[in-house]
């Protein structure tokens, strides 16, 4: 007998034109949405890691002289600058004929009186600032010794140190009038800090850098680091007690006569306590949708408005200096 099959058997079944249309529609929907997607998060990635990047340059920049600042007048065993025997005195700027490096010019390395001072917006040290000057910049030196002891090492400018009394020295060998028992000694260090207008790692970029005192086999040379590219300015600001009560009464510029026992305006007493520290720091590239129209005023200048393509970012710290009390 014959078999019969219904008309729905042998249907095909799929989507219509319609449907495939409506289908495609709503993936390019779902396509477009992801892309958006994802291009955003792209973007939100890129400018996190902008700030990120900023914030980075500025803390390491900040840490690094915060560090050097906070044990600014450390003498070793005593932090009385003035019981050093061999630092630069009026009149006479190296009293002992210590060897000392020439580049900076005679005092620098053995100012200890000094144990911070600067430049209001200059820099004008003998020793060349490499990748040329940044202006409206502070520059700043920190004068101290090593925290912890140091061997001796014939050529590098040393102090020995009780609690009393310190004596600066080159040779290698402990001076007469102290007992390696009952002394210590210390490796002087010595740091100027400035802002260059050309980074070396990175051309055309602004720079934190700083002379350092080191040695090498012939003595004390002086060495150009560079610290944080991106740095384009740094201020500072001195807090200065005039009556020794440990107590801030003023704040002053680098350079203000008011601290230096050399100056005629000197206050006699008058010692550095805290440091108020400014820096304007920008990012290494431009950035496309960014103009930056902020007026920065670090300290005691007006750098006005970039107007450009570069992120920034101004921070701001005081430093209490620890051996400054008395």
């Amino acid at each position: 007998m014959p078999k019969y099959f219904s008309k729905s058997q042998y249907t095909q079944t799929g989507l219509t034109m319609v449907e495939l249309l409506v289908a495609l529609a709503i993936g390019s929907f779902l396509i477009i949405g992801s892309v958006q997607i994802y291009n955003q998060s792209r973007q939100a990635f890129v400018v996190n890691e902008s700030i990120a990047r900023v914030q980075e340059t500025a803390q390491f920049a900040m840490d690094t002289i915060e560090a050097d600042l906070r044990m600014a007048s450390n003498w070793g065993r005593n932090s009385r600058p003035l019981t050093v025997e061999g630092r630069s005195l009026i009149g006479t700027v190296n009293p002992n004929g210590l060897p000392e490096p020439a580049d900076c010019g005679q005092g620098w390395a053995l100012d200890l009186a000094q144990t911070l001072d600067g430049e209001n917006n200059n820099y004008t040290l003998p020793c060349a600032a490499v990748g040329g000057v940044q202006a409206n910049s502070d520059s700043f030196t920190v004068r101290r010794v090593t925290v912890d002891p140091q061997p001796l090492q014939a050529g590098r400018l040393q102090v020995q140190t009780t609690r009393i009394q310190g004596q600066l020295f080159a040779d290698g060998v402990v001076p007469a009038l102290f007992s390696p028992a009952d002394s210590t000694t210390h490796n002087l260090l010595v740091n100027t800090y400035y802002v260059a207008a050309n980074s070396t790692l990175i051309p055309g970029v602004p720079s934190l850098r700083r002379k350092t005192l080191t040695a090498d086999a012939g003595g004390p040379i002086v060495l150009d680091q560079e610290i944080a590219p991106g740095v384009e300015s740094v201020q500072i600001q001195l807090g200065i007690d005039v009556n020794e009560d440990n107590t801030v009464d003023r704040y002053v510029n680098p350079g203000d006569e008011v601290y230096d026992p050399n100056a005629a305006g000197y206050i006699p007493g008058a010692r550095v306590m805290t440091a108020r520290i400014w820096l304007v720091v920008r990012g290494l590239t431009p950035e496309v949708g960014i103009v930056d129209i902020r007026d920065y005023e670090p300290g005691d200048v007006d750098l006005g408005v970039p107007a450009d393509n570069f992120r920034r970012m101004q921070v701001s710290k005081t430093i209490l200096m620890r051996n400054a009390r008395i």
